[in-house]
């Protein structure tokens, strides 16, 4: 009796743990778009924007996430948290421009069908039980490929083609959210990272669902200021 009751108390202890972890990974991926948010509508109606040197930004963001990437597991966790914040700040300066580019009314709207769309892959990532690694597999490898067409088509700027690719980086990051939330669960539960440094791990990488969601969704429904 005494073995069951244990064993109860040890599944109890590793499913709280769990559901603490993600809740603090939704929470820091919320104040991630918080402080992109902030800064973007900042940037925005300071008219920074006409100062910007994007392409400089674009490659300062991609150090950030580097360093993030690579160094992630020998960092403190303080300063995986600080790397996670510049990100998303630099991305809200980034963003800024759609504020220019589209309607206020259709970037709301949007917004918020992203949040909610996102709450329905989330909560099945959370609850499916299957082995998803082989499908996070072919969805990276989809969005390799997608983001490789996207770079070419730079130079030949078929339209059809944006159309095309927005339809399918779309669904590969509906599936990527769901995989990526699902992996998160999984990696709690082992118990093969620092709480600290999963959870912030982990915002960065739904924050990055999110927001990658959200520009597909504004590229294809929203309404272009004129």
């Amino acid at each position: 009796m005494r073995l069951f009751m244990e064993d109860d108390n040890v599944i109890y202890q590793e499913t709280e743990l769990t559901s603490n972890i993600l809740g603090k990974t939704f929470f820091w991926m919320f104040m991630g778009l918080l402080a992109t948010g902030i800064m973007a509508w900042f940037t925005y109606t300071s008219d920074y924007i006409l100062d910007l040197d994007f392409r400089l930004l674009a490659i300062i963001e991609i150090a950030v996430v580097l360093i993030f990437s690579l160094a992630f597991r020998k960092l403190p966790a303080i300063v995986v948290t600080f790397l996670y914040f510049v990100y998303a700040i630099l991305n809200g300066v980034t963003l800024s421009v759609i504020f220019y580019a589209f309607d206020l009314k259709s970037i709301t709207t949007l917004f918020f069908v992203t949040a909610s769309m996102f709450g329905v892959l989330a909560y099945i990532g959370v609850k499916t039980n299957k082995d998803i690694t082989k499908f996070g597999n072919i969805l990276f490898v989809g969005l390799m490929a997608g983001i490789i067409i996207s770079l070419l088509n730079l130079i030949f700027k078929n339209s059809m083609v944006d159309l095309v690719l927005d339809w399918v980086i779309l669904v590969l990051f509906l599936g990527i959210t769901v995989y990526d939330v699902n992996k998160i669960k999984n990696l709690s539960e082992m118990q093969i990272m620092e709480p600290d440094k999963l959870y912030i791990y982990g915002a960065m990488e739904i924050y990055l669902d999110f927001i990658n969601i959200f520009i597909r969704l504004l590229s294809l429904f929203a309404k272009r200021n004129d």
